[in-house]
């Protein structure tokens, strides 16, 4: 593993209030999300809720575990997508 110039203190007093700004943005998300009418259960969200319980493990490592949560792994291609851009999230096999 690499070592890190600054202590645990120094990256929190560096780093903290730009990662609670960000915390904050996801619940705003989430609550207007949760505000809105209509809709179905959307994989997206779903995908969203599965990370968040993986940031609250303590294991080093959630980045990559999250990516990979996100992340379309299959190999074998498809005939045509479904949509003009990325979804960000892997949706639920058809």
């Amino acid at each position: 593993m690499p070592s890190n110039p600054m202590n645990k203190s120094e990256i929190i007093d560096r780093y903290f209030q730009e990662h609670r700004a960000k915390v904050l943005d996801i619940a705003a998300f989430l609550d207007r999300v949760d505000r809105s009418e209509g809709g179905t259960p959307d994989f997206r969200i779903e995908a969203m809720q599965t990370c968040i319980q993986e940031l609250l493990t303590d294991e080093v490592g959630r980045t990559e575990r999250i990516l990979l949560l996100l992340s379309d792994l299959s190999v074998e291609p498809i005939e045509s997508a479904g949509t003009k851009g990325a979804s960000g999230a892997v949706p639920p096999a058809e």
